[in-house]
């Protein structure tokens, strides 16, 4: 719908839009996942004309980058500005049956009033949710090259190939590393802090009486 059909609500009247989305950041994403099949069968691709498809298009991009994530300036001469055109030809297309806002509504966002669309908001939440998969699955392949790493130098060391196998004990000597040793692990300033970690373990009773510590 065009912004000629958004009608003044009052703030308080609005729905909120989707805290999760307030203080996220997609500025870094370098794509955007496009559902083309979902917009070929949208009444935008099959009723609106190109010149409207391709405003409602950008305007789709640009809310990636926006505050919050997916929204839109609750302001026709803004989104005219964003657009690079002048406001008659902006409010020409919002004339249109189906104009460049169509579908977009408005939100209460803290003391602001922004445009949120339910689709767009739809594939914001989806792409956190997959940043922070792909965030959980570096830190996952990190620990585990650091694991493999630290049951090297325990064999360099000498240690029982029990102790370089133990996936618990090799998680907390890692954990003990991790608040004790600063800097990267390289030897042989790595031996003393390794060193360290094993006496520990022993103190501790992680190691038992068939390990073999240097």
């Amino acid at each position: 719908m065009g912004a000629t059909h958004l009608r003044p609500v009052g703030g308080s009247e609005l729905p909120q839009y989707p805290e999760e989305l307030c203080d996220a950041r997609l500025s870094t994403d370098y794509f955007t996942m496009f559902w083309h099949d979902r917009f070929f069968a949208s009444d935008m691709h099959m009723n609106a004309p190109l010149e409207v498809q391709g405003a409602a298009l950008n305007l789709y991009f640009f809310s990636r980058k926006q505050t919050p994530v997916g929204s839109l300036p609750d302001s026709p001469r803004t989104l005219a500005r964003m657009l690079r055109i002048d406001f008659d030809q902006w409010e020409r297309l919002c004339r249109e049956p189906i104009g460049p806002l169509h579908k977009w509504e408005r939100y209460a966002y803290r003391d602001e009033v922004v445009l949120g669309h339910h689709v767009v908001i739809e594939v914001a939440l989806d792409a956190l949710a997959q940043r922070e998969k792909r965030k959980a699955s570096n830190a996952d392949k990190a620990v585990y090259a650091r694991l493999v790493r630290l049951a090297e130098d325990m064999r360099r060391l000498k240690c029982d190939e029990r102790m370089c196998q133990d996936r618990v004990l090799l998680e907390r000597l890692d954990g003990w590393l991790v608040e004790n040793h600063h800097g990267q692990r390289r030897w042989p300033q790595f031996e003393t802090s390794l060193r360290r970690a094993l006496n520990h373990a022993t103190q501790q009773g992680w190691i038992g009486r068939g390990g073999n510590v240097p």
